[in-house]
């Protein structure tokens, strides 16, 4: 006998956790499959080297699930500085100029997506099918039937959320554009001399962005560096005194020395679209699956947060009708299509303006950035779109 449900939720790290999670509070049946458990993960400096930049309105969304107040070490950032390897010109952006304490927060992966892992073996509408190897996707009119190499599932409405490489995405042959940025991103947690405040630095140097983002620890903070492949290479293997010497002179020794480093994990980075969020009108590909943004401003999550708020959203009545209704996605997979048009070119311009070597350029860049840091209304309302708060994150 297949397994039923009213969704079926492919992939359950934290964007697919919380679909399910919000779907099954509104009355749905949902089964979620997943290779495997997640556990909690420290790098021997204590924190997890995997980090997530959460926006207010990712957190307005899991308070919303009541998840957020047993959220730990949620580390606050209250400002962040922006300046360039040949400027003399930087940007501020504080909480305080929009009436806010924290501009977000940085969270640990592994403890947010274990605290939703036990969110959903409490909800009684779940079904988890852990370690099944999906086989094939079958959608009609009707249903949609997943086999897997433990049972089959009968679904009203599939959502993919099964990362960058979604099977899902593969199986339905959704043609998906694929950008290589020609970066790749170093990624580690380093402790510092100078404790960094709750304030989050970027600065583009040259050959790419680099981002240290504040841990709880008031000495600890997460990096995240995009550069090209060899620089990658080359740090990666450096050793540890040599790699946090660089680093320090990096960032203009804000922070003072930087004193030890953890683990130094390399990985290519890729800009990615479907081509719709709604292939099947019982099928929806949310997070990763469907986008995969350059990491430059953090929305990677919280743009896959967003989905899950359209999806839950666009179902006013819990549980009441058709989730995989005839024409029920269309607008969601237009809007969420277009934003993600929207932001993925705005990285893109960003990088190319920041990596433009030309002394006329780097001129007209620098009075930019200075004309746009005194022009605080105008900064103010940037700094909402970036949170989710604006008018145009709210339309689109």
């Amino acid at each position: 006998m297949a397994l039923s449900a009213d969704v079926a939720v492919v992939g359950a790290g934290l964007v697919g956790a919380v679909a399910a999670l919000g779907l099954a509070r509104k009355g749905y049946s949902v089964v979620v499959a997943e290779q495997r458990k997640p556990e909690i993960q420290r790098g021997r400096l204590g924190m997890d080297i995997r980090n997530i930049a959460l926006s207010p309105a990712s957190q307005a969304l899991l308070d919303r699930l009541d998840v957020w107040r047993s959220v730990s070490r949620a580390a606050p950032y209250k400002r962040m500085h922006v300046w360039e390897e040949r400027g003399t010109k930087g940007m501020d952006f504080r909480a305080t100029s929009v009436g806010r304490v924290e501009l977000g927060w940085i969270l640990e992966q592994s403890l947010l997506v274990t605290l939703l892992w036990q969110r959903l073996e409490e909800e009684p509408c779940i079904e988890l099918m852990l370690g099944a190897s999906l086989i094939g996707i079958r959608p009609d009119n009707h249903v949609v039937r997943l086999v897997t190499d433990q049972d089959e599932v009968e679904t009203k409405m599939l959502i993919g959320a099964d990362g960058a490489r979604s099977a899902v995405r593969e199986m339905l042959g959704v043609h998906a554009e694929v950008v290589d940025t020609g970066h790749h991103a170093l990624a580690s947690v380093v402790r510092t001399e100078v404790a960094h405040e709750n304030v989050a630095y970027q600065r583009f140097l040259l050959s790419g962005p680099l981002a240290l983002l504040p841990g709880v620890d008031p000495n600890l903070s997460s990096v995240v560096w995009s550069q090209p492949p060899e620089d990658a290479a080359r740090r990666r293997n450096m050793s540890e005194a040599q790699f946090c010497e660089e680093l320090a002179e990096s960032l203009d020794h804000r922070l003072g020395a930087v004193e030890a480093v953890d683990e130094r994990n390399v990985f290519p980075l890729q800009q990615m679209l479907v081509r719709s969020f709604n292939p099947h009108p019982r099928v929806l590909l949310i997070g990763d699956a469907a986008r995969v943004l350059h990491p430059l401003a953090g929305l990677g999550v919280n743009l896959g947060f967003e989905d899950v708020r359209d999806v839950l959203d666009q179902l006013h009545h819990p549980g009441s009708y058709d989730p995989g209704a005839d024409g029920l996605w269309r607008r969601f997979a237009r809007r969420r299509r277009a934003r993600s048009q929207m932001l993925i070119g705005l990285m893109t311009a960003f990088r190319r303006v920041y990596a433009a070597s030309d002394p006329l350029l780097q001129w007209a860049r620098n009075a930019g950035v200075g004309w746009l840091d005194n022009a605080t209304g105008i900064k103010a309302q940037l700094i909402r779109e970036a949170l989710g708060l604006g008018s145009v994150a709210e339309r689109l």
